[in-house]
């Protein structure tokens, strides 16, 4: 399959051809990507078997971003998000990137990590020791819970045991290391803590509490790097403005807290578009931020020897293509379906190609002319629709208070009125 993930000028188009057009690039039949129409998407019927007490829906937008190339291969990029600006920023940046190959990831394997928490060890340390000479057999207990798993070449390989001293005394913490494929991994390998917990009291002669996975995915790392063109992104001077703003970021808590978030912008919106766990992998991001006691900066910028802007990205992704919303919500597969990826890892080097990408656009307004602008631009649509404005009457309003600068909610009706013949007081 060769996807074509430049389509030039898919703004102009009505939703509909847009779908036509994304689908065409994707090489699939137009109804493939069905679901992502509103009446099309998951019913009401669904919902009530996906979560409890359901009483309706709410529609969030999916975009699309174009010109991704990602590991060699182009993927047009569903996105879920309710913020304005977010696509077309990241399209716009991915664009910066193609001439230099696009992005490039690494990935380092399906781990996910289960804890079991024990109590009251009268010798921890002496516990310690009992529960990792037992490691083969509590392996092979956790295996016996899904034989599947292990038919699929994963499943637990190692265990690490750790004595924590906490304000309500010394505890005990095993760590279960499991390798879940192609899933994002939470039911199997909290399946396997809590199967091996009555073990592991026997063998520390006390009792468990806790036994569930951890968010803070460290085995589990997706790695993205891209070149940006210098020129594409307005000179040498922004360049130079980047890397001074991502150093900012890498030193400063404040900071990075809003630089995480510009990449949050773009992980979040795939996470969520695949029905992935979005606060599983928020959590898991934020965390590795803070991996060395102090919270930093996801990303880094730099200058290359032809003074091209090289971005650098690394998180925790606890990711998957089985089981849960991915399989059970229709809008969801739909957008599976559109990226064309194939295993957990695909899935996860697109997401994080996108959060570099995104981080890359919000830096690069900083530098070059202040977030409001394009952001305020693109949200001009939202203020004039949240006015009142009609859908054949949002253009002209966005048009009218972008030009005259004033995008503001009480503006715009001012100008739906005068488009509707009422006049400033009407």
């Amino acid at each position: 399959m060769s996807i074509n993930s430049r389509i030039s000028g898919l703004r102009d188009h009505t939703p509909d051809e847009r779908l036509a057009l994304v689908a065409q690039g994707a090489e699939l039949d137009a109804d493939a990507l069905g679901a992502l129409r509103p009446d099309s998407g998951l019913s009401l019927a669904q919902a009530d078997h996906m979560v409890e007490n359901v009483v309706g829906l709410i529609a969030v937008p999916v975009g699309v971003a174009t010109n991704f190339t990602i590991d060699g291969r182009d993927r047009l990029i569903p996105m879920a998000t309710e913020e304005p600006s977010v696509v077309a920023a990241a399209s716009n940046a991915a664009r910066m990137a193609r001439g230099h190959g696009g992005f490039t990831t690494s990935y380092t394997g399906d781990v996910m990590i289960a804890q079991i928490q024990v109590l009251d060890a009268i010798d921890p340390h002496g516990a310690r020791f009992a529960l990792l000479e037992a490691k083969d057999e509590l392996l092979e207990l956790a295996n016996q819970q899904d034989p599947m798993l292990v038919s699929l070449g994963g499943g637990a390989f190692d265990i690490s045991v750790r004595v924590l001293p906490t304000r309500a005394g010394v505890q005990v913490i095993v760590h279960l290391h499991v390798d879940v494929r192609d899933a994002m991994g939470a039911n199997a390998v909290n399946t396997m803590a809590e199967a091996i917990a009555p073990r592991i009291a026997e063998l520390a002669g006390t009792r468990t509490l806790l036994r569930i996975l951890t968010n803070k995915a460290e085995l589990r790392l997706t790695r993205a790097r891209a070149v940006f063109d210098a020129e594409l992104l307005g000179g040498p001077q922004v360049v130079d403005d980047i890397v001074a703003a991502s150093a900012f970021a890498e030193a400063d808590p404040y900071r990075a807290a809003t630089h995480n978030k510009g990449i949050m912008n773009g992980i979040t919106a795939v996470v969520l578009a695949t029905g992935n766990d979005t606060r599983a992998v928020e959590s898991g991001c934020h965390s590795h931020a803070a991996r060395a006691g102090g919270y930093t900066a996801l990303s880094q910028f730099e200058k290359d020897a032809d003074g091209n802007l090289v971005g650098t990205l690394e998180v925790p992704l606890a990711v998957g293509l089985v089981g849960g919303a991915t399989r059970a919500h229709p809008t969801a597969q739909a957008s599976v379906k559109l990226l064309g990826v194939e295993t957990a890892r695909e899935l996860a080097s697109v997401i994080a190609a996108v959060g570099l990408a995104q981080n890359l656009a919000a830096c690069r307004a900083l530098a070059a002319e202040g977030i409001q602008r394009g952001h305020m631009t693109l949200h001009a649509r939202t203020i004039a629709a949240s006015a009142g404005a009609d859908v054949d009457e949002i253009g002209a309003v966005a048009a009218r208070i972008v030009a005259d600068r004033r995008i503001r909610m009480e503006y715009a009706r001012e100008v739906l009125a005068e488009l509707r013949g009422g006049g400033a007081g009407a």
